[in-house]
């Protein structure tokens, strides 16, 4: 049986990632652009990688409104937020929610807003995988699963 972790960066400008135990990149995927139909497709993907006896598991990024921010894109977001969750639900997906502070700390690489870090990290960490902002934190989530969650 082989283990697969995802990590989501929920919000238009995040993704998911996907690790398999080893910690090798198995799929990346942005939310820009996608529709809601095409976001339910990726979950589809990682449905059938649990059906075919392999456990997963994921973590959403628990994030806030952030100061300055408008309400309208507050309320964006928040739509956002819960369409990943009944995804995952739906999906039956187990899943936990995860803070940045907490990711970030336990990976060494605080951004404090700026999301060059993250994606240093990352590319450090996986550097055949082309990593893009989009993709950086929802990969680094997912490895986070992966260390704390086997």
């Amino acid at each position: 049986m082989t283990c697969y972790y995802c990590g989501i960066d929920p919000g238009q400008s995040g993704g998911i990632g996907i690790l398999d135990e080893a910690g090798a990149v198995v799929a990346t995927f942005k939310f820009k652009n996608q529709t809601d139909a095409d976001i339910s497709d990726i979950f589809e993907y990682i449905t059938k990688l649990n059906d075919e006896g392999d456990a997963v598991f994921a973590f959403l990024e628990r994030v806030h409104s952030m100061p300055k921010q408008g309400v309208a894109s507050s309320f964006k977001f928040g739509v956002s937020f819960g369409f990943l969750q009944g995804m995952l639900t739906a999906h039956k997906i187990p899943f936990d929610y995860v803070s940045p502070q907490k990711w970030q700390k336990a990976l060494g690489c605080l951004t404090k807003g700026d999301k060059n870090v993250t994606k240093a990290k990352a590319q450090r960490q996986w550097p055949n995988i082309k990593i893009t902002h989009a993709t950086a934190d929802a990969i680094l989530i997912a490895e986070y699963c992966r260390l704390t969650k086997k």
